[in-house]
């Protein structure tokens, strides 16, 4: 059986689809991927006549992938299958024109049961984590199975699959790897509670599962000794979420690997050791999810179970140690303030954050902060309205909106040049300057970018020009206007270029931008 994954031409490569095709191919089918735009993805799709169409689905971008997959349905034989977050959430997404069946939660086991029954002409519809309409409209949703606990058994993901599709992702130095699934937490406005608690009725001891370090550092040798690397973008929700698994790795990773990489950390679990040992390891730069100064808000709306003191001793840590501080916030709170969101900005101005990240809070469905926003009367109307960038604007009806708007484009500059915050409070509920200022957050974040890149290149042990902090944001700045100025001649030239300028950028990988 012949697969194929459509998706658009993110900043970052999705790993997603490098998984799936591993257990596809290890079950002696075949698979490919189309990264969108491509000029050529009809021809492709018209040679590679594939059996089955597969796509990952979020919640606001939802309706661009039910349009496309009925167009193609209009052009091609195939049997479409939808994955992800969006239509884990809402099964009735299974009720789309042209849409065969969606896999509900993790799909490896389902898409090989899949394509194993289509192969033999067998009828698919019993199987484990998928959902179906019939003919009366009637949604069909089926048991899912277990979790799968041993991550190692699925393999080394397949990169080719992405690589091939797209050499934008092939060819940067920067590569993507994630060491683990689940997370104990329970926080609001992520999925994993919805998914542990909803999706699979599990404990977080079942749910939370890490790979062995010897099979992460197997991957990425591969990865080394196929393609381009020079530094690790590790995505994990929590990379020290098992402190005997830390100490092996960071005791491993130099004499083994010895390439530079990132890691997100929870301020709660965070020892001083921890830093210490990521130090050694060959970290340069650590993100700490703040989220929020309030602690009412952080806690009982966006439940982080975190004290500020955890914040700040950990922050306090990480730069004691010489690594890059990088902070998560949101702002827009349901229930919230100007005036919190402003505490949010003093707290990183305190732990006196290098790169702070910021986005705007938003209730995606079946999270617990989307119950939050229905009880107090501000949910999103509905969820195709729901916008596909949460940095530029607030979706939920809070009080300050437009102030708040603001205040994100704000942030980044404030947080790094506090003596700006009075003009911030006289201007941020002025709402004609929304453009002016989101022209200055994207000047301003071009430089953070510029910042971290230096930082890459100089853990590289690169020299030159190519180190030249100066020389690298104009070049940014230069490429990204003319991109715009190209934009009012043609836009498909643009959608070709755009995401070859974003690879590798702090706030789109963070999923900021």
């Amino acid at each position: 059986m012949r697969v194929l994954h459509i998706t658009r031409t993110l900043p970052q490569e999705m790993l997603g689809p490098m998984v799936l095709s591993r257990v596809v191919k290890d079950a002696g089918h075949d698979m490919r991927a189309v990264c969108l735009p491509d000029p050529l993805w009809l021809q492709k799709i018209r040679e590679y006549k594939p059996h089955v169409i597969t796509y990952s689905v979020m919640t606001g971008n939802h309706l661009p992938i039910f349009s496309v997959n009925r167009y193609l349905k209009s052009k091609f034989e195939f049997f479409s299958l939808l994955g992800g977050p969006h239509v884990t959430f809402v099964p009735d997404s299974a009720k789309q024109q042209g849409v065969d069946a969606i896999c509900i939660g993790e799909g490896e086991g389902a898409i090989v049961d899949l394509l194993n029954a289509l192969d033999r002409g067998d009828d698919w519809r019993g199987i484990q984590n998928l959902a179906w309409t019939d003919k009366e409209g009637v949604v069909h949703k089926n048991p899912v199975r277990p979790l799968i606990t041993d991550l190692d058994a699925i393999g080394i993901p397949d990169r080719s699959v992405i690589y091939d599709a797209q050499p934008l992702y092939r060819d940067c130095p920067r590569k993507v790897v994630v060491t683990q699934r689940g997370c104990p937490m329970s926080c609001s406005f992520c999925f994993h509670h919805a998914w542990r608690g909803k999706v699979y009725s599990t404990k977080t001891t079942e749910y939370v599962r890490k790979r062995s370090v010897s099979h992460v550092i197997q991957e990425v040798l591969a990865i080394r000794d196929k393609y381009p690397l020079q530094f690790v973008h590790f995505v994990d929700d929590i990379f020290n979420i098992k402190g005997d698994w830390l100490a092996e790795f960071s005791e491993r990773w130099p004499k083994e690997v010895g390439i530079p990489f990132d890691a997100i950390l929870m301020a709660n679990m965070t020892k001083e050791e921890h830093i210490k040992q990521l130090k050694h390891a060959g970290c340069v730069y650590a993100r700490i999810a703040f989220e929020a100064a309030n602690d009412h808000i952080r806690n009982q709306v966006f439940r982080k179970n975190t004290e500020r003191k955890h914040l700040t001793d950990a922050s306090g840590w990480i730069k004691k140690h010489g690594i890059r501080l990088g902070s998560l916030n949101m702002l827009g709170a349901p229930g919230g303030t100007l005036e919190d969101d402003f505490e949010t900005v003093k707290l990183n101005i305190e732990c006196k954050v290098d790169h702070p990240l910021v986005s705007i809070v938003q209730p995606y469905p079946e999270f617990e902060i989307n119950e939050i926003t229905k009880k107090m009367g501000i949910a999103v109307a509905s969820y195709d309205e729901f916008p596909s960038q949460f940095n530029r604007t607030a979706s939920i009806d809070i009080p300050n909106k437009d102030a708040i708007e603001n205040l994100h484009k704000w942030f980044p500059l404030l947080v790094r040049n506090p003596g700006l915050v009075p003009l911030a409070r006289r201007t941020v509920s002025r709402k004609w300057l929304k453009k002016p200022l989101l022209a200055m957050y994207a000047l301003y974040s071009e430089w953070l970018v510029t910042e971290q890149n230096m930082l890459y290149r100089r853990a590289q042990g690169l020299r030159g020009p190519q180190t030249w902090a100066p020389l690298d944001f104009a070049s940014r700045v230069a490429s990204k206007s003319f991109l715009r100025a190209l934009s009012l001649v043609g836009a498909k030239v643009v959608e070709r270029l755009t995401p070859k300028l974003q690879m590798g950028d702090e706030r789109v990988v963070a999923h900021m931008d």
